[in-house]
């Protein structure tokens, strides 16, 4: 989800919630405590340099049972994000702690907001070497064949 989405469907909801894709809540008295914009650079496997920006939300899970970020305050903050730091319409991601910081991509199902698992994976994948998981499969259905002679 970009930043533009989340500006658009906070003015139309009563709270803010977020839930982890098993479907559990975060606590509802959770704070924001960070809107940022993370700006990485970097080289992949193959040599290939590259960048990434991504507008970055931190969740806290504070012992604060009186207050309730409203999504008025939200979009505040969001907007005094944009102002002060010049944060791009980007990607956003989120961290969240339960066991260990984790960082989830950002969805929306109509309701409240999902924080969705996010993965790693190989940015050069013909440049490093390890083969598609198609190639590995093909290569496993044909060896070791009775009488290929590869035993």
């Amino acid at each position: 989800m970009k930043l533009s989405e989340i500006k658009q469907i906070l003015p139309t909801l009563e709270n803010v919630e977020f839930q982890l894709e098993d479907g559990t809540f975060v606590p509802e008295h959770f704070h924001v405590t960070e809107v940022g914009q993370i700006i990485k650079n970097f080289i992949d496997c193959g040599g290939v340099t590259r960048a990434e920006n991504t507008v970055n939300f931190q969740l806290w899970n504070a012992d604060d049972y009186e207050h309730r970020l409203k999504p008025g305050k939200l979009l505040h903050i969001i907007e005094l994000s944009e102002t002060k730091l010049n944060i791009g319409d980007h990607e956003i991601e989120v961290e969240y702690q339960s066991g260990t910081i984790g960082k989830f991509g950002l969805d929306f199902n109509g309701k409240n907001f999902v924080l969705t698992n996010k993965t790693t994976a190989c940015l050069a994948q013909d440049a490093c070497g390890i083969p598609s998981l198609a190639q590995v499969s093909e290569s496993k259905s044909n060896s070791c064949a009775p009488g290929s002679g590869c035993c």
